[in-house]
């Protein structure tokens, strides 16, 4: 365990390289072909990852299932059979959609570590060359999303229970203790799966471009690093929340800094290709960082050394 097990691992550390190696990378000298190539496989490495939220009020109108209740009960039940039929369409098109892009990201994170480390612009030779790997990677993660989708959907199918209880019956002590328990576990569990997943992109996946078309025997050698290194990895996620605020508000920054807000967003949202090519200066860093900082446990683990400059 020497090599994984070094003296000095510093998060601070892969700050100057990774930067410096963006800068060599796109603008040493500025190469329009080779920076929308580049995007592209910073797009596919991330594509299909998003998200949302919402929130509402009128508890009053909801607590003793009043009209708006029951409003809401006959038109579910008069419409039940086109809710079921739009469902039994709608919800398989999605999961399909879900499956594509999936695959699709688990074969493009390994051309964007190809093009970050080795400071090229290519899309067909890493697309064939990792094509066993981005398809152990794409089945770990469809596992790996089934198992999710079945511990975390139980809890939150109860927390929905409850709160439709609470929505009829009015609050009491057990309904409460009840959602918040199934609220809890739900959060506890999708934590979990979202360290396993950050861990898979930042370490797993480079170290299967290195050794290994095999995602379970990646995760193996994941899995001893981490053991080893407990303290280090908390601080690195600790760290990489503080990048991802920091990434966020630099984004936010250039939305604002160019005076045309709205016209940003739409890029950034409705296009995300043509976003994540404005910002891929960002992207190239995060990718470059993490591939820095897991040099630092030895030679084994340094993607660079086997990529010409």
């Amino acid at each position: 365990m020497g090599l994984e097990n070094p003296q000095r691992v510093s998060v601070i550390d892969p700050i100057s390289p990774a930067i410096e190696h963006v800068r060599l990378m796109l603008f040493k000298p500025f190469d329009l072909s080779k920076w929308l190539t580049i995007g592209f496989c910073a797009w596919l490495a991330q594509l299909g990852h998003g998200g949302g939220g919402g929130g509402g009020n009128g508890w009053k109108e909801y607590g003793h299932g009043g009209p708006i209740m029951e409003t809401i009960k006959s038109n579910v039940i008069a419409h039940l059979a086109v809710i079921i039929l739009v469902g039994a369409i709608v919800i398989p098109i999605i999961i399909i959609i879900a499956v594509v892009l999936c695959w699709l990201r688990s074969r493009g994170q390994f051309m964007f570590v190809h093009c970050v480390a080795g400071n090229k612009a290519e899309v067909v030779v890493p697309w064939n060359k990792f094509a066993r790997h981005g398809n152990s990677l794409f089945l770990f993660r469809i596992v790996l999303g089934f198992i999710g989708f079945l511990v975390i959907g139980l809890p939150v199918a109860a927390a929905i229970f409850t709160g439709f209880v609470m929505c009829a019956t009015g609050f009491n002590p057990a309904a409460i203790m009840g959602l918040t328990g199934a609220i809890f576990v739900a959060v506890v569990v999708a934590v979990l799966f979202g360290l396993i997943a950050k861990f898979t992109t930042d370490f797993v996946v480079p170290i299967m471009f290195l050794n290994t078309d095999s995602c379970i025997a990646g995760w193996k050698q994941c899995l001893a690093l981490i053991s080893g290194n407990k303290a280090r990895m908390l601080l690195y996620i600790l760290f990489q929340i503080v990048i991802c605020l920091v990434i966020a508000f630099i984004a936010l920054t250039v939305c604002l800094v160019t005076c045309c807000c709205c016209c940003c967003l739409l890029v950034l949202f409705v296009l995300p290709y043509v976003g994540t090519v404005i910002l891929l200066p960002l992207f190239a860093f995060k990718r470059a960082y993490s591939l820095f900082y897991l040099r630092q446990f030895g030679p084994q683990f340094d993607v660079f050394s086997v990529q010409p400059a």
